[in-house]
């Protein structure tokens, strides 16, 4: 059986990437900066290393088949492109050179949807669309551009497989992170979306994705793993549904999100960290759609339906809150 390296298993991703492998009767070892941090199911199949992404792992990586590399920094609010360019693109190059080394089997890169150019309903962004100019201003989306570009100058050396998941959603996202914009809508009396909308997909899914890559997955190729395309307010109106909840629903302005924008711009020059920036603002503002059909066709995949990774997010978050 499969020996499988996991980075960043104690997020969102990685969690529940870890608990399907062990269903499956793989082996895996998890990097973790802290034990006590992993808040997953424990296995007698799972080993948790503590250590950074710049560690050496070459003694480790002699027994692993298959790396997959899900850490990344995420946060909106940092100031300088550097700041993510040393964990999204340099540790991944360490990590991938080390595998080579290490005559590792496949390499598993996990990036974002946002590298791959978005859609509309009409026309859905897929896997040959090229990434739009509003996202190649976003530092992440821009770290996350430069690594898989290297990946992919050098997949020859190793079989190498990326996967763009759009906005996860489901249980242990224990940060918070993408599950923040459930919080938001969650025992309010009040919520606000703004005018856009976006892809969302299950966490479980993305992890089967995955896992489909590690047997499936051609080298060299990229493959989205999205699910269901909908507005903020369609979004929101099924959390509602979903809780049995009632609130006001008021729909943010264009005009008063790039105002938002606009002052979290003058924030950063004043060095000053802030998730508002104008890039994320017109952001919320656009149909950020994608389409799931190269997955499907060649992973084999099988989607599960939005209201499940909702629920069990609700479930996630109402069980945390009240141990």
């Amino acid at each position: 059986m499969k020996h499988i390296f996991i980075t960043g298993i104690n997020g969102l991703l990685g969690t529940n990437l870890g608990h399907e492998l062990l269903s499956k009767g793989y082996h895996v070892t998890g990097l973790v900066r802290n034990k006590e941090s992993y808040k997953g199911n424990t296995n007698e199949n799972l080993s948790l290393i503590e250590g950074q992404l710049f560690d050496d792992f070459s003694s480790l990586f002699k027994n692993i088949d298959v790396v997959i590399h899900t850490a990344a920094v995420t946060d909106q609010g940092l100031l300088d492109y550097s700041d993510y360019w040393a964990i999204n693109c340099n540790a991944t190059k360490q990590l991938f050179t080390t595998a080579i080394l290490c005559n590792v089997k496949r390499f598993i890169f996990v990036s974002t949807a946002n590298t791959l150019g978005y859609g509309s309903l009409k026309q859905l962004g897929d896997e040959k669309s090229a990434v739009n100019d509003l996202f190649k201003q976003s530092y992440y989306t821009k770290s996350k551009i430069e690594t898989e570009k290297y990946l992919i100058r050098n997949k020859h050396k190793i079989e190498t497989i990326i996967v763009n998941p759009t906005f996860m959603l489901g249980a242990y996202d224990s940060k918070p992170s993408s599950g923040k914009i459930i919080l938001m809508g969650l025992n309010k009396k009040i919520v606000f979306y703004p005018p856009g909308g976006k892809n969302f997909v299950h966490v479980k899914d993305v992890a089967t994705g995955i896992i489909k890559a590690i047997n499936k997955g051609v080298s060299g190729e990229k493959y989205l793993l999205a699910n269901e395309n909908l507005s903020y307010k369609e979004f929101y109106k099924e959390l509602n549904y979903l809780v049995n909840q009632n609130p006001i629903m008021i729909k943010i302005p264009k005009n008063i999100l790039v105002m938002l924008g606009h002052l979290g711009n003058l924030l950063r020059k004043l060095r000053v960290p802030s998730d508002f920036s104008l890039t994320n603002m017109k952001i919320l503002c656009i149909e950020n759609y994608f389409s799931n059909k190269k997955s499907i066709q060649h992973l084999d995949m099988k989607y599960q339906p939005i209201e499940s990774a909702v629920s069990e997010a609700v479930e996630y978050f109402q069980n945390k809150r009240n141990n």
